[in-house]
């Protein structure tokens, strides 16, 4: 069995979790997220803790535990207290802000970004070089985030370009004569 499944996942006041046939459903201030179980995995709910046990001795399973474990983890904190990914814009002239379920980029180009905000997540802009993707579904404050980014990724010579706020950005050195 995984290491990691072998830790029960603790559900907090205010967040209900349904296990159903072959879904697993977790509901709190923040939403509802879902996740499909597999016949691999059995899950059970004793005084508020979900625990994870394989089903079979199979290495498929043994592998599955430890992923359906992290994947309910995310799922109950992401409920009840919600990811966030910060987002910097470094360059002269970038900028970033909201315009109602889209975010207007400002990324050095001849037209502006507007990106698209999906339903259950939340972009705020502090300040014009900041942005802030929050929700509480990890994959896809995550995958936001990549997209975002992705419109203008930072080049390695001035490290100008849209970067994590942890990102570190190794400048390269220019060519000498």
């Amino acid at each position: 069995m995984s290491r990691i499944a072998k830790y029960p996942v603790v559900v907090p006041q205010g967040v209900d979790a349904v296990i159903a046939a072959n879904e697993i459903t977790v509901k709190g201030p923040l939403g509802t997220l879902s996740q499909t179980l597999t016949g691999d995995v059995n899950v059970t709910l004793e005084n508020n803790e979900l625990s994870f046990t394989v089903a079979n001795d199979s290495r498929q399973a043994k592998a599955m535990s430890g992923t359906l474990r992290s994947l309910v983890n995310n799922m109950v904190t992401g409920v009840s207290k919600g990811f966030e990914r910060k987002l910097n814009l470094v360059g002269v002239g970038f900028r970033a802000q909201v315009q109602g379920n889209a975010l207007k980029l400002q990324l050095g180009y001849s037209h502006d970004i507007l990106h698209e905000v999906p339903e259950g997540i939340k972009i705020e802009c502090p300040t014009p070089t900041e942005i802030v993707v929050k929700g509480s579904n990890k994959q896809v404050v995550g995958q936001v985030a990549a997209e975002i980014r992705a419109y203008r990724r930072p080049e390695p010579y001035k490290g100008k370009g849209v970067r994590y706020a942890d990102e570190y950005v190794a400048i390269k050195e220019t060519k000498k004569k």
